[in-house]
């Protein structure tokens, strides 16, 4: 209540003063994130009309080379209210720029948000982000193909993927389409495999965790079980991965629920697909659920108007249910504040999946995802791991080597 009175008495001065509050925000996609945030800036004007905004849309290496080039000099000027973070870099700035961030902890209930979201910005038992999209991963199947290969629908339900190898030959034998798209030196799927039972790159101290890590031992055969059975169409690139379940080549597609949109591009396709968990490893404690990319948002320490941005993030991405539903059917972003899930868009039957409730199964699943840290060097960890993928496809290097040559070179990298 005293934060309220605060905020609201900064903004009686400004208006006395004749001054506007300026909140800057620097994010990136202009058919999601820019398009997102202007939608809830509209809404924080209309209540706050004093409060000036400037989204500045950028590339998203743009604005982490800037954001990083301004923290790393020292300067507190020329930074933005708000900035956009991806998730698996949000320990790289909160530990490499201690200070340059809000303390948000007591700011919101961070019991509202998905926890998994929610660890992932939280350093020292303080948290300083606020959660926005999530990439919950579902398997999204062509209901068409499915039947045509004679496998009933409910033998898809909470497989392994070992079990999802053998139902793709099955798929490739009866119909001649692929399983899924791919491409073999991508480590997207790798992040999936790997959430999915809890582990990571790195072990809880944040030490790196490769060679002997048992679920990425087995992420990794998996790789190379599905690039050998033939079950995969290899393809390059974002374009070619679309274009491959577009072009009705391939019957299923595993990865995050922002791929919606781009699936349902496909407008001759309504009608003929499904969304189901994704399958899980074949160890304990692993799980069908995961998550695969998401960003949230940071206000910065040092900003000018730090007190209204944070208010501004509270009105709207933790209180308003109505944009939630609004920015879900408009731009099929999830959001992981869970008292959103709960409003009439989440549970709307989508005719394009045959009706099914497909948000309402995405944050049943969303919340089944198991919170692990994505440590400082998520990105250098993947391109170590996917630069010995050749020589393991080829059988020129165990598994074992393989992880070992990895980290070897994971550490080269970092300088560990």
């Amino acid at each position: 209540m005293k934060k309220v009175l605060f905020v609201l008495l900064i903004l009686s001065v400004l208006v006395s003063l004749g001054v506007a509050a300026k909140v800057t925000i620097w994010c990136w996609d202009p058919n999601f994130n820019v398009a997102i945030m202007q939608e809830a800036a509209e809404r924080y004007k209309a209540m706050h009309p004093d409060v000036e905004f400037e989204i500045v849309s950028m590339a998203k290496a743009d604005v982490e080379q800037k954001l990083n080039t301004i923290l790393a000099s020292g300067v507190k000027k020329g930074l933005p209210e708000i900035v956009l973070i991806e998730d698996y870099n949000a320990q790289k700035y909160l530990q490499s720029y201690p200070g340059s961030f809000a303390d948000l902890t007591k700011k919101f209930n961070f019991k509202e948000f998905s926890p998994y979201k929610v660890k992932l910005m939280t350093l020292n038992g303080k948290v300083y982000g606020v959660p926005f999209d999530s990439g919950v991963a579902g398997w999204f199947y062509r209901r068409d193909y499915f039947k045509e290969a004679g496998i009933d629908e409910s033998e898809l339900r909470n497989i392994t993927w070992d079990k999802f190898i053998e139902l793709g030959k099955i798929v490739k034998e009866k119909t001649g389409k692929y399983m899924m798209a791919g491409d073999p030196y991508d480590g997207g799927l790798m992040r999936i495999l790997l959430q999915s039972a809890g582990s990571w790159y790195f072990d809880k101290n944040g030490k790196p965790y490769i060679k002997d890590n048992p679920v990425l031992k087995e992420a990794v055969r998996l790789y190379k079980e599905i690039q050998d059975s033939g079950i995969s169409k290899e393809v390059s690139g974002w374009n070619e991965w679309v274009a491959a379940f577009n072009n009705g080549d391939v019957a299923s597609v595993i990865t995050g629920v922002w791929i919606v949109g781009s699936i349902k591009a496909e407008k001759s396709q309504s009608g003929k697909w499904g969304v189901l968990p994704i399958p899980r490893l074949n160890l304990p404690g692993a799980v069908n659920a995961s998550n695969l990319g998401g960003s949230s948002w940071y206000v910065l320490e040092h900003s000018e108007n730090k007190d209204v941005a944070i208010d501004f993030l509270r009105e709207i991405y933790a209180k308003d249910v109505d944009f939630y539903q609004k920015i879900l059917i408009e731009r099929g972003a999830v959001g992981s504040w869970i008292p959103a899930q709960n409003g009439p868009a989440y549970r709307e039957p989508d005719p394009f999946f045959g009706y099914q409730r497909i948000y309402l199964d995405f944050t049943d699943w969303m919340d089944k995802i198991p919170p692990v840290d994505y440590g400082l060097f998520t990105y250098e960890a993947d391109a170590a791991l996917m630069g010995v993928m050749p020589d393991v496809y080829n059988g020129n290097l165990t598994i074992e080597k393989a992880l070992e040559m990895a980290e070897k070179q994971f550490l080269n990298t970092i300088g560990y």
